[in-house]
């Protein structure tokens, strides 16, 4: 007996996954031990072709994930509303669930988790973070017996591509920005990609599941996008070795009580494997007390590879159901906090627009260890009117960082604060 897929949705991703399921459905027959067919289509309007058989779509979308035939609802609709509903509702039926949709996942994946544990039904979502990598469950099973540290992550195609055009050819942020519309890597309107958060609704579900805990959301992340990035950042990146991108990141706080999610530019070492990502891809380092460093590396978005990630999941859940089981999440929280940007302890990269005369280094020196930051290094470039001082930090609490910023862009000796960034460091 099949089993069968509803689909919510039937756009690029949703077409995709239709044709996957059609073209293998002997090989998937295979590997599973039953058949998949698709067994309805749930869409807005019935008046465009979508390359499907017209007599799978329906309107009628709660009726489709509640019919007593559907075996598994995949969710590539998007958004919030009506997903959600839409997903309960399926659930509660008895249904096991698939989604792409990281919005939702990170807004309020908590209720959906339990919802799935106490009917006791699936909830896979591989396609929702770095499309077609595998990544997501890897680090919720392979990892499980592990302590993972850090997870550093270039999640956005997006940025990723704009930065290293910046980077690669010189080109300014709206030329970069223009070219990957052209090329269909970002939106007409780039908003969730550039201000940061795309990025940031994937790094609330990367720590949810690298440190088991439910309690953080796309509101707990600090989130900075990368409009701000000028060609003078890109060229003292390189100055010092480094390049810039957009990078998600998920810490535990040293003591191990915490942790902090953020998502902003930083300065990366060119010896970091992240680094040499280019274009649109998408990387993931992972930093665990056993298994030591790993690196996810993929294609992050577009209809195929992230249609392949949702039929892996549709693959996993229906073995589940022929098993008569699945695999619950988030049953035995850890419960860690997440803590405040200000304490998380980063590096800064300052560059200060000061007037050329004695006095302003040591000046700019005693305000940075008021706040108790040490200087690592410091070069000055031009003279005159166009002096500029370059400084970078030793690591310090973000807090502490701001602040020394904040009273150096008051002071008379100070004309500019130019640029500020984060640094990352790297250690083979």
């Amino acid at each position: 007996m099949a089993m069968k897929v509803a689909l919510l949705g039937c756009g690029v991703v949703g077409s995709e996954v239709v044709r996957l399921v059609n073209e293998q459905s002997g090989e998937l027959a295979a590997r599973i031990g039953t058949p998949i067919e698709i067994g309805g289509i749930a869409v807005r309007r019935l008046d465009r072709d979508r390359g499907v058989d017209p007599a799978l779509l329906t309107t009628d979308a709660t009726a489709l994930v509640t019919r007593p035939d559907i075996d598994v609802v995949v969710e590539v609709i998007g958004g919030i509303e009506p997903a959600r509903s839409l997903m309960l509702a399926a659930i509660k039926a008895g249904k096991s669930v698939v989604t792409a949709n990281k919005a939702l996942l990170a807004e309020d994946g908590q209720t959906l988790q339990a919802a799935a544990r106490d009917a006791g039904v699936d909830l896979y979502y591989e396609a929702s973070v770095a499309g077609a990598i595998p990544l997501l469950r890897p680090l919720r099973d392979s990892l499980a017996g592990d302590r993972v540290n850090r997870v550093l992550g270039i999640v956005n195609g997006t940025t990723n591509y704009v930065l290293d055009r910046m980077d690669s050819l010189g080109a300014g942020f709206t030329e970069s920005l223009e070219e990957a519309q052209a090329l269909g890597y970002a939106e007409a309107d780039p908003t969730a990609d550039v201000e940061g958060f795309d990025a940031a609704a994937k790094a609330a579900i990367l720590a949810r599941l690298a440190f088991h805990t439910q309690r953080v959301t796309a509101a707990d992340v600090h989130r900075e996008g990368i409009t701000g990035v000028s060609a003078a950042d890109i060229a003292s990146a390189r100055a010092m070795g480094c390049v810039v991108k957009l990078l998600a990141i998920c810490q535990r706080s040293e003591d191990g009580e915490s942790v902090g999610v953020r998502v902003h530019p930083v300065m990366l070492p060119v010896e970091h494997p992240l680094a040499s990502v280019k274009e649109a891809y998408n990387a993931v380092f992972v930093e665990a007390e056993s298994a030591g460093r790993l690196m996810f590396y993929g294609a992050g978005a577009g209809g195929t590879p992230t249609a392949s990630a949702v039929l892996g999941d549709i693959v996993a859940v229906t073995r589940n159901r022929l098993a008569n089981t699945s695999v619950g999440e988030g049953a035995h929280d850890t419960g860690l906090p997440v803590h405040d940007m200000g304490q998380t302890i980063t590096s800064y990269h300052v560059a200060l627009d000061v007037a050329d005369r004695p006095g302003v280094l040591s000046k700019v020196a005693e305000i940075f260890a008021d706040h108790g930051v040490s200087i690592k290094n410091v070069r000055q470039e031009g003279t005159g009117d166009d002096a500029q001082l370059v400084l970078v930090s030793h690591p310090a609490p973000d807090s502490a960082l701001s602040s020394t910023v904040e009273e150096l862009s008051v002071h008379p000796m100070v004309r500019d604060v130019a640029s500020v960034m984060r640094v990352e460091t790297f250690q083979e």
